[in-house]
This record gives C-alpha cells, structure tokens and sequence, in this order.
C-alpha cells in the first residue's frame, strides 16, 4: 500500500504539472493532491501545516487562474469575447498538429474572439488579444512554478524519508 500510495502521488504530481499548462486539468490542485497521497503513507508523518498552506495556496492559485486573462483582456479593452476565444484557442492550439499552439491558439482565438465582436475596430482587437496571451501566459507561469514548488516538496521528503523504501 505504500509504494502504491507513493507511485500514484508521483503520478499526481507529474499529472499536476502537465496540467498547469492544459486548461482542462487543474495543475496545483492534482499536485497537491499528490502530495496529500505522500503523507498518507504510514512512515511519514502527518503534517497539517504543510497540508493546509499548500491547500490553501493550490485553491488561490485555481481560482486565479480565471480572474487573471480576464483582468488581462480588460486591462487592455477587451470584451468576454477575447476571453472565451483565449480558451477556445488554447484548447485547439492544443488539438491541432502545429508546433507551439499551446502558446500561438490563445492568442488568435482572443483576436478572432475579439473581431466577432466588433470586426471594424482591428487595433482594439490586437490589442485586446495581446492582453488576454499575457493574462494567459502570466496565469500559466504561476501554476507551473507552484507545481514545480510542489514537486520538489514531494521528491524532498521523499528522499527524506528514503529510508522507508529503498
């Protein structure tokens, strides 16, 4: 049961970075799931303050991670549009077979957002759209270095207590 426990946590915690840059899983929330499953092993001991700090951070970090593209998008004029065609685009730059359309589909889906809902004003659009990709990218960054942070609380008590499994 332990090595079952530890494996899935690893899981979790690769599973929580990879998802710190897909919109459909929610990065910190998975690794600190992981490291919840790390603590439930009967050699390392429970500890509610790590558990609840890291919970804590993982929950702001979720609930962030909407509010900035849309702060991003209306910081630079755009509209609702801008911002559902940033995800829409992140989720076809993920789908479609083209080099870095993770980074390149929010930004042309917040433009194409953006010109559906007013096509004659092209600048706004652009600019709009620039604003929503930093939004992205800046909410992208912060869940990729708390899972990284994440990660490396989980290998460091690990090696901590390597005692228990190797």
């Amino acid at each position: 049961m332990e090595y079952f426990l530890l494996i899935t946590g690893f899981i979790c915690m690769l599973v929580g970075i990879v998802g710190s840059f897909l919109p459909i899983l929610p990065g910190p929330p998975i690794s600190w799931l992981g490291l919840l499953l790390l603590y439930l092993t009967k050699g390392i001991p429970f500890s509610y303050w790590i558990l609840g700090i890291t919970l804590f951070i993982a929950i702001v970090v979720g609930i962030l991670d909407y509010i900035i593209p849309a702060k991003g998008t209306k910081k630079f004029g755009g509209s609702q549009y801008g911002v559902w065609g940033t995800n829409i685009g992140l989720v076809i730059g993920l789908i479609a077979p083209i080099p870095f359309g993770f980074i390149i589909g929010p930004f042309v889906g917040a433009l194409v957002g953006e010109l559906i809902y007013d096509n004659k004003d092209h600048q706004r659009a652009v600019k709009a759209a620039t604003g929503s990709f930093i939004g992205f990218l800046a909410s992208t960054f912060i869940k990729f270095v708390v899972c990284m942070v994440y990660f490396g609380l989980f290998l460091a008590k690990v090696w901590d207590y390597r005692h228990i499994w190797f």
